[in-house]
C-alpha cells in the first residue's frame, strides 16, 4: 500500500498527517518530517492501538521531536487520537 495523506481534527484545528503503511500490518505517523508513532488494529480488528516505541523502527526517518516553542500543533498520540487516526485509516483503505 502506498503512502497516504489523511487530516483529523485536534481540538479547533485540523492536522494534516502522513500514513506510512508497513508490511506488519502498522500504519506509521509522520508529522513535520518525523515518526510521531505507529498504530495497528488489535486482534480483534476492529481497535486501534498505539504500537508501543520500543517495538517501533523509524527507518529512514527521524523520530518527531515534541517542541513547544514550535509554531506548529503538538500532537500527542493518547488513546482518542490513535482512534481517529484509525478511523481516517479505515476510510481510506
Amino acid at each position: 500500500m502506498d503512502v497516504f495523506n489523511i487530516k483529523i481534527g485536534f481540538g479547533q484545528n485540523e492536522l494534516t498527517l502522513t500514513i506510512l503503511p508497513t508490511d506488519e500490518g502498522q500504519y506509521k505517523i509522520i508529522y513535520y518530517g518525523g515518526v510521531l508513532g505507529a498504530i495497528r488494529l488489535e486482534a480483534d480488528n476492529e481497535t486501534w492501538e498505539k504500537v508501543p516505541d520500543d517495538e517501533l523502527e523509524a527507518g529512514d526517518l527521524p523520530f518527531y521531536r515534541h517542541d513547544l516553542k514550535a509554531d506548529r500543533l503538538d500532537i500527542i498520540l493518547d488513546d482518542a487520537t490513535v482512534g481517529r487516526i484509525g478511523e481516517e485509516i479505515n476510510s481510506h483503505i
